[in-house]
């Protein structure tokens, strides 16, 4: 039979699309025509996998003319995966390889000239793809057979060569020999040993900021982005770097999509399996735009907001970060994914995380309004400048604000109780988001941070007083409509870290504070433990 179809994936961002490699032998003018808006990386795949099969000890259909169709037709592919798919279509086609063999398999993998695999990015989406479109095995470089196999139900055949996966599909009793499959260049990326560093952080180290440590808190418990401010040395960067520690272990769902984000951004280690602990970014300021939010030629690589995606962004020195940068991050903090527009095409990457602001009140980080302790060295205007870089739409789109004082004497009752330890406000925030998922159970989100504010308002509403408080800042000009939005999923995530099964006015009154950078009162914080 002149005609055979193998399966392949194509991914667009972290979605997959299952695409059928149609291919027929028949007489006609000798040549290889394909179809299908395949990029010049496929269209090259035909030279690639001509001389693999013929290096192969194969037959290739010399004489006929070859037609290849990337099927859906309409959609965009590139990558080099594809070599593997089009070789074993076209053996199918010629007769090779039984057709019958190839149903509910998929082929991914780049060929070398003598018919050699070589590994490829992102096989993780692409089988968690096909396994949702019906596939029931797939074919893979060697090295990577283990990052396939964490898609469950799976049937997983890592191979080094063309010649071993026709061996396969013929079912021969022995494989051919080939090299090993050398690993992709930087996939396996050194791990940041300031990791080990951050698990060894405890809450109980810091004395003296009561305030920031509950806020930090709500930010953990409900997944709402974080602004601090305050001068430089008041424990805005050692509060932050205790987040990761208060944070729960990433569900099954979320290991999920952790690794197939990792895996496109080739730093996923199958050796290891899924990720147990939420991620922690914090690039340099200088970073550029493409490096934060995603980017690249050709295939787009995730940037570092979704590479925190289920974990924490931190982004110290905030106003120094280029303009374009902090713009950027509109999208990630409104609606948690990223979308970077090409010509040809749109890819949507995923971006829930905490994304955590740090940010001097001036250049020098010194001033304070305090007269007594301030010695800034900068203009008026310099630090209006400063101050003026985290734009109105930027910081309206931040949940809770706060400003650290400068480090001093504990002398309040509240400075003066021992710190909590870590463990013992991870368990709260472990409890608070349990009652999240419980509530949340039908609905696309898991925290309140990511809830739907319509949703919210007409199935969770606040009491009559409670919706009168938020009103009131509202009308008088300090709340916007997106920041009472804000205001409803705190009083919501303070309430959970009470234990309390709907928010009242204590709890709306607690989540007005933290949105509008106002000091908490001493019950507040007295309730909160």
């Amino acid at each position: 039979m002149p005609f055979a179809t193998a399966h392949t994936v194509s991914l667009h961002g972290a979605v997959g699309h299952l695409i059928d490699v149609q291919t027929d032998v028949s007489p006609g003018q000798v040549g290889v025509t394909m179809v299908g808006r395949a990029d010049t990386t496929i269209n090259e795949s035909r030279d690639r996998c001509r001389m693999a099969i013929v290096n192969s000890h194969f037959d290739w259909p010399a004489t006929r003319r070859i037609t290849i169709l990337l099927s859906p037709a309409d959609l965009l592919k590139r990558g080099t995966h594809f070599d593997l798919a089009v070789a074993i279509s076209v053996l199918a086609a010629a007769g090779t390889v039984s057709p019958v063999a190839l149903e509910h398999t998929a082929f991914i993998g780049e060929l070398t000239l003598d018919g050699n695999l070589r590994a490829v990015g992102g096989v993780l989406p692409m089988v968690l793809a096909a396994a949702e479109r019906g596939i029931r095995a797939v074919f893979v470089p060697e090295p990577q057979a283990g990052e396939a196999a964490m898609v469950p139900d799976m049937s997983v055949i890592g191979v080094r060569s063309l010649g071993q996966v026709v061996a396969v599909l013929r079912g021969d009793d022995e494989l051919p020999d080939a090299p090993p499959v050398a690993e992709m260049s930087g996939a396996r990326l050194l791990a940041w040993r300031g990791r080990e560093r951050l698990d060894e952080l405890d809450l109980a180290d810091l004395v003296g900021v009561a305030d920031a440590r509950f806020a930090v808190e709500v930010a953990a418990a409900g997944g709402h982005h974080l602004l601090l401010s305050g001068p430089k040395g008041c424990g805005k960067t050692s509060l932050v770097e205790r987040i990761p520690g208060i944070l729960p272990d990433l569900t099954q769902e979320e290991a999920l999509e952790l690794s197939a984000i990792q895996s496109l951004a080739g730093t996923l280690d199958p050796v290891t399996g899924f990720p147990t602990r939420p991620p922690f970014s914090a690039p340099h300021h200088d970073a550029s735009k493409a490096s934060l939010i995603g980017g690249g030629l050709g295939v787009v690589h995730p940037g570092e907001v979704s590479k925190a995606h289920t974990g924490v962004l931190f982004l110290d020195e905030f106003p120094l970060f280029r303009s374009d940068v902090i713009e950027a991050l509109r999208q990630p903090l409104e609606n948690g994914d990223v979308t970077i527009a090409r010509r040809d095409e749109s890819v949507t990457l995923p971006a829930r995380g905490m994304v955590v602001l740090a940010a001097n009140p001036c250049p020098c980080g010194d001033y304070t309004a305090d007269v007594r302790q301030n010695t800034c060295t900068c203009r008026a205007a310099q630090r209006r400048d400063y101050r003026n870089k985290v734009t109105g739409p930027v910081a309206d789109r931040v949940d809770i604000v706060r400003h650290l004082p400068p480090l001093r004497r504990p002398d309040g009752p509240a400075d003066l109780d021992p710190p909590e330890s870590t463990a013992r406000v991870r368990r709260r925030v472990e409890a608070a988001r349990a009652r999240q998922t419980e509530r949340y159970v039908d609905e696309s989100w898991r925290l309140n941070g990511q809830a739907s504010g319509p949703v919210l308002r007409d199935r969770w509403p606040l009491t009559k007083a409670g919706q009168q408080a938020v009103d009131k800042h509202l009308y008088d000009g300090r709340l916007s409509r997106r920041g009472a939005t804000r205001v409803h999923r705190l009083a919501w995530t303070v309430a959970d870290l009470r234990g309390r099964p709907h928010p009242g006015l204590e709890e709306v009154d607690t989540a007005l504070r933290l949105r509008l950078g106002e000091p908490l009162l001493l019950s507040m914080l007295e309730r909160a433990g």
